[in-house]
């Protein structure tokens, strides 16, 4: 019963993770990055980490989400307002994302699978103590990476939203 209820999220999850990145209505995207929110929040759960779940509801489907309808109410995105991107804008989206693509193919194609034996060691895992433990001291890096790619995130949606002065000819 667990596994089918695992397929149907991890169906539900690709399906709008895809759809909030086709969609090409802002408000939709939205909508679709909250239900995969929550259904990442429903593997927490089959996880038994009810303490990720939780945060993950509140965090990010709460106040990213709300964070992300303020900036694109801000940015106005009408296509009449909506500027037509420069050709070379498109040259240097399109090649990083194939650098990013690469990157992570990169990463994917040299990790090796580790599978353990689960060990009955009587700690409870699922305690906040035991989870902040684990992220500043084995985690620090990835979790200061992840930092530092929200606060890039909000610096690139404030430069986005940022309206530029049109020169008028006399």
């Amino acid at each position: 019963m667990i596994t089918i209820i695992f397929y149907i999220l991890a169906a539900i999850t690709l399906a709008t993770g895809a759809l909030t990145v086709i969609s090409r209505n802002p408000i939709y995207s939205a909508v679709y990055m909250v239900i995969c929110f929550f259904t990442v929040a429903g593997h927490f759960l089959l996880l038994n980490s009810q303490f990720l779940a939780v945060v993950q509801i509140i965090v990010y489907t709460g106040a990213i989400m709300v964070l992300l309808l303020f900036t694109l109410m801000l940015m106005n995105l009408s296509p009449e307002h909506e500027p037509k991107k420069k050709f070379m804008s498109r040259i240097a989206a399109t090649i990083s994302a194939c650098l990013t693509a690469l990157v992570l193919l990169a990463v994917f194609m040299r990790t090796d699978s580790v599978i353990e034996v689960y060990q009955q060691t009587g700690t409870d895992y699922h305690t906040v103590s035991v989870l902040g433990d684990v992220l500043l001291n084995e985690y620090l890096v990835p979790f200061e990476f992840v930092s530092i790619l929200l606060i890039t995130a909000m610096i690139g949606a404030v430069m986005i939203s940022k309206h530029e002065k049109k020169s008028v000819k006399p």
